[in-house]
């Protein structure tokens, strides 16, 4: 069995199974909280069965972890990790930005994703990756940006920076302000798989997350598509992230292009 295929074919059915519902009052209808605390909307609900019962319908039956159902034990080995509709939000208010995020690990650790699908829900691009295989948008590889050159009094006034402050506590929002007061240009776009894949494609240099917010499902599949663009997500301490991948665990961590970004970053945040 092809996983990676697999995986893609499941984000278009969701693409052609939620398209009618956007930006409608029957798909932002609430339907309850799901597993991962939030309001699972109509969308939600009929983007994840879409995938639950086309993966059932070719056989494949491994453990299931989403962020509406929670977690399904499975037959088979290896775990996949669902978020079938990730920025939801915009979804409601008709904004073009969110997409379709799949992954598939040997085991519970966010590190051992071999298999990932990220679908642009909005105009159908497909990123995709598999392990040691290199990451594609639309069957053209993807690399990340340029390296950057941080001698001497270099600043990020190049950089386009991704930056995730919904929510953020006044004190880790202090621990960015030499981050915000040196980058020119940062954005928020409000779909965090999806604005990993940018980061991948080189659209971004960075992309900044240090809520202690968002979850595994969120990151899964751009984990590995990034990494494999040539990019990775670090931890607080400069490590690889890593995690468990449920729906308890919650995340922070700065994805950069290369190592250069990620530490001239990282000696401007103030980890509180």
């Amino acid at each position: 069995m092809d996983i990676t295929e697999l995986l893609r074919d499941a984000c278009k059915q969701v693409y052609d199974q939620t398209k009618g519902l956007i930006g409608t009052r029957e798909g932002n209808e609430g339907l309850g909280r799901g597993a991962g605390g939030d309001v699972s909307r109509k969308i939600d609900i009929v983007a994840e069965s879409a995938v639950v019962e086309f993966v059932r319908r070719h056989d494949f039956r491994p453990t299931i972890i989403s962020e509406e159902c929670g977690r399904i034990e499975g037959r088979d080995e290896g775990i996949l990790v669902l978020d079938a509709i990730d920025g939801t939000n915009n979804t409601v208010r008709e904004i073009p930005f969110y997409c379709c995020s799949i992954a598939f690990a040997r085991n519970s650790k966010l590190t051992s994703t071999i298999h990932a699908a990220v679908m642009d829900l909005s105009n159908g691009n497909l990123y995709y990756a598999s392990d040691k295989q290199g990451a594609f948008l639309n069957n053209e590889e993807l690399h990340v940006a340029r390296s950057f050159d941080f001698a001497g009094d270099h600043d990020l006034n190049d950089m386009l920076v991704g930056l995730n402050i919904s929510g953020m506590p006044q004190n880790l929002i202090m621990s960015l302000v030499s981050v915000i007061s040196e980058a020119n240009h940062i954005r928020q776009f409000g779909a965090n798989a999806l604005e990993l894949c940018y980061l991948a494609r080189g659209f971004l240099d960075a992309y900044i997350d240090i809520r202690g917010k968002i979850r595994a499902t969120d990151v899964a599949a751009a984990y590995l598509i990034l990494r494999e663009a040539g990019g990775k997500l670090y931890d607080k301490d400069g490590y690889e992230l890593d995690c468990e991948l449920d729906n308890n665990t919650r995340l922070s961590f700065v994805g950069a292009a290369n190592e250069d970004v990620y530490h001239r970053i990282a000696g401007l945040l103030k980890y509180p």
